[in-house]
């Protein structure tokens, strides 16, 4: 199955290269970022991003959204970071990231909210021109190809997400 999303309001970064204090990981910088959830991105180098390090890649993605619960950092008005998410180069896509959601659950896929978040960084920094193809892989490999167009209040971009899913199983559920 392919599919395109397209955002339903625009995603912008609130606010970049903020400092978090990380017991045992010491300061961790990201940006935050709206994306259809709140997010805060982090591209510095904690651990390699792969499926291998999955228990380690959750202990330290808790850590930083503990962090900044106590340290009281948050999206606009007062709203929770619930989603981290970090990043790191990888071989055939612009970038690799591992995404923890509430709950400690983390994306197999590359993350639709979270690539959009991080479009609207790339964007916010002039790294990405509009409709340019930034091809995002996640903690299994996955690929989203995904591109923005800006806000028409020019605040703000509209993201384009393109990816593969395929149906592993169906089911029937009687409630």
């Amino acid at each position: 199955i392919e599919n395109e999303h397209v955002a339903e309001r625009p995603n912008f970064r609130y606010k970049k290269a903020v400092i978090v204090n990380v017991p045992k990981l010491g300061a961790v910088t990201g940006d935050i970022a709206w994306g259809g959830n709140w997010f805060f991105l982090v591209n510095q180098k904690l651990i390699d991003i792969n499926f291998a390090n999955i228990s380690e890649l959750i202990s330290i993605s808790s850590a930083i959204k503990q962090a900044l619960q106590a340290q009281n950092i948050t999206g606009m008005n007062g709203a929770e970071i619930d989603h981290i998410e970090l990043f790191q180069d990888h071989l055939t896509a612009d970038s690799q990231n591992f995404v923890i959601c509430p709950g400690n659950a983390y994306d197999r896929s590359p993350c639709g909210t979270g690539t959009s978040a991080k479009l609207a960084c790339l964007a916010a920094d002039a790294l990405l021109p509009p409709e340019t193809i930034w091809r995002q892989a996640s903690v299994i490999g996955s690929e989203f190809q995904a591109s923005y167009k800006l806000a028409d209040n020019q605040e703000g971009i509209i993201p384009f997400i393109r990816g593969k899913a395929y149906i592993c199983a169906e089911n029937t559920l009687i409630i």
